[in-house]
C-alpha cells in the first residue's frame, strides 16, 4: 500500500482529498494535517510514501516543506495540490522534487489519473536496457491530453464554474453561478449541465414557496 499524507489547511478540502485517496486501490491515508509544521513532524515519526501538498499553508509555503523533506533525507514523493498557476512556481516545484502538479479545484477523476500514474512509475523496477525504457518510465508521470470540450465552451470558464461550486458548500443555482463568474444564466447553466452530465456535479431540485423547483448543482466527491 502507498501511504499518503494529506496536507491541506481548509478542513472541507482536506476531508474531500482524504475521501478521494481512500477510494483508490493500493493507496491508504496515513494522516491528514493542516500546516507545514505538522506535515514535517508527521513525516519524521510515521512512514509516508507520498504527500498531497497544498502550497498556501498558514505557517509556511509548500516549497519550504519540500525543501525541508529533502534536507532531512526523507524519501517521500510530493504531489502539489494547489491553486497556484504561476509557471515560475511550477518550475520551482520541479526543482525541489515535486512529481506531479494538480490545480485546484479538481475532480476525483483528475486526482485518480495522477495517483494511477504515480503508482505505475513507483512499481517500475530492475535495470533498463536502453534510453527508450527510461523515457517510457518517466512518461508514465505525464498526463495525456484531455478530451476537447464541446464547441463554444472554454476551459477557463469551466475552471471558473468548478471553482465557484467548490467554494459553495450548499451548491449553486444557474443564477448563483452566473453571478459568481460574471456570465449569463444561460452560459452558467450550460457549464453546470456539462459537469453534471460528466459525473462531476450532481443536480438537486430546490422547492420554493410557489412554482416549479429550481435546479441547484453541487460538486460530487463520491464518484469520478
Amino acid at each position: 500500500m502507498i501511504r499518503v499524507l494529506v496536507v491541506e489547511d481548509e478542513p472541507v478540502a482536506a476531508d474531500a482529498h482524504r475521501l478521494y485517496v481512500e477510494r483508490m486501490p493500493g493507496f491508504e491515508v496515513a494522516g491528514v494535517v493542516h500546516s507545514g509544521g505538522e506535515a514535517l513532524r508527521f513525516c519524521e515519526r510515521e512512514p509516508v510514501d507520498l504527500v498531497l501538498l497544498d502550497f498556501y499553508l498558514p505557517d509556511t509555503h509548500g516549497l519550504a516543506v519540500c525543501r525541508s523533506l529533502r534536507a532531512a533525507g526523507l524519501p517521500i514523493d510530493v504531489i502539489a495540490v494547489t491553486s497556484a498557476r504561476d509557471l515560475a512556481l511550477v518550475k520551482a516545484a520541479v526543482s525541489v522534487g515535486v512529481v506531479q502538479y494538480l490545480l485546484k479545484p479538481f475532480t476525483f477523476a483528475s486526482l485518480r489519473d495522477k495517483l494511477e500514474r504515480y503508482a505505475s512509475f513507483r512499481e517500475a523496477s530492475g535495470e533498463v536496457t536502453g534510453q527508450a525504457e527510461i523515457d517510457r518510465a518517466l512518461g508514465t508521470l505525464r498526463t495525456t491530453e484531455a478530451a476537447p470540450l464541446p464547441k463554444g465552451m472554454s476551459a477557463e470558464t469551466l475552471d471558473a464554474i468548478t471553482e465557484a461550486l467548490a467554494g459553495a458548500g450548499e451548491g449553486l443555482s444557474a443564477g448563483g453561478a452566473a453571478s459568481a463568474i460574471g456570465a449569463s444564466r444561460v452560459t452558467a447553466r450550460r457549464y453546470l449541465e456539462y459537469l453534471a452530465d460528466n459525473g462531476m456535479a450532481q443536480r438537486e431540485p430546490r422547492y420554493g414557496q410557489v412554482g416549479r423547483p429550481e435546479v441547484w448543482y453541487r460538486l460530487r466527491t463520491d464518484r469520478a
